[in-house]
């Protein structure tokens, strides 16, 4: 499995997961925000996602041993792992695989829990233009938006995010969306982990995201044995970019702890 990268600093690794239709660039600013504060940051695409290998496979247990095969062979013992979303699941797959690689643990807005969906009609819009044949990218821009009248113009954006040229014309996105849709209930589905996970691990919450909740809480603290929890206020799902400087310091007081 070839995983694109880029990783900046010196000091303590930090690796940073995206999450679903994300890309390494989503975790750029703040990442480098982390390098200069004494740590070696790596930030990775996914497999099916970005600039890293295209699969006809994808599972939670594929996604922690990807990350384990890149941290061997980048010759990282051990790391802190962050990850959002369904990166966050990953990272808890991987410290439930291979707890003795993880230094410490974040997740940020997901539970290990299996979720309902939401995506379906992202997919479809994703799916509904022949990339090949399109002139511009506000041809694609304006397909979206008209195939996703409900979604907020920032959801739009971060689509856009992964539109490439393609040199002999036309566009294509650079997830694996086929795959993805393919294999959209196991992204939903829960991570398979064992019970009493010992990892230093926080769980970070925006305030207004309903991707944790009180319940899920209770069932988190069943499975990891050294576990907090923040709240991030005024922030929703995306609390990277809605309040990075609460998480920044979120993140260096948790880790420094």
């Amino acid at each position: 499995m070839d995983l694109n990268y880029k990783s900046f600093g010196q000091g303590r690794p930090i690796i940073f997961l995206h999450g679903l239709f994300g890309m390494l660039d989503n975790w750029q600013t703040f990442g480098k925000k982390m390098a200069d504060n004494d740590f070696l940051v790596y930030l990775i695409d996914q497999r099916d996602h970005g600039k890293s290998s295209f699969t006809e496979e994808f599972t939670y247990h594929l996604l922690a041993n990807d990350l384990r095969t890149f941290m061997e062979e980048n010759w990282l013992h051990n790391a802190i792992i962050v990850g959002h979303s369904m990166g966050g699941k990953t990272a808890m797959q991987f410290a439930s695989e291979y707890p003795d690689m993880v230094d410490k643990l974040i997740v940020v807005d997901i539970a290990p829990k299996k979720y309902t969906g939401g995506h379906s009609e992202i997919f479809d819009a994703l799916m509904s233009i022949d990339l090949d044949k399109a002139d511009s990218r506000d041809e694609v821009s304006t397909h979206l938006y008209a195939k996703l009248p409900n979604e907020e113009e920032s959801t739009i954006q971060f689509l856009l995010k992964n539109l490439q040229r393609n040199k002999e014309g036309g566009y294509r996105w650079k997830m694996n969306v086929a795959n993805l849709n393919n294999h959209y209930l196991n992204i939903l589905d829960i991570p398979m982990l064992h019970n009493n996970i010992e990892v230093e691990t926080l769980f970070v919450r925006g305030e207004d995201s309903d991707y944790i909740n009180d319940d899920d809480w209770a069932n988190i603290q069943e499975i990891f044995t050294n576990v907090s929890l923040h709240t991030v206020k005024s922030a929703g799902h995306w609390v990277h970019a809605q309040q990075p400087d609460e998480l920044f310091e979120t993140f260096l007081s948790f880790i420094n702890k």
